[in-house]
């Protein structure tokens, strides 16, 4: 089982700043997310970076028990 932490506007949409997920692969954790917390989040989702265990991360990257997935949405701002 993963444990995904969420930042900024996901963690807003999420109402959480993680939760466990038991997933196989990155991509598995995070469509498991867009599916718990809908679509406002989904989208937040599609344009954030994800990073596994500090790393950037491909959806394809398998996850362990133990394992970070985090979602790291844009930030705007001067």
């Amino acid at each position: 089982m993963a444990t995904l932490r969420l930042f900024a506007q996901a963690r807003e949409l999420a109402g959480t700043a993680k939760v466990d997920i038991d997933a196989a692969t990155v991509g598995a954790v995070v469509a498991e997310a867009r599916t718990r917390f809908g679509p406002d989040f989904a989208s937040v989702a599609d344009n954030a970076r994800v990073w596994l265990n500090g790393s950037p991360a491909d959806d394809a990257d398998p996850v362990v028990a133990g394992d970070e997935v985090a979602i790291l949405p844009p930030v705007s701002g001067g």
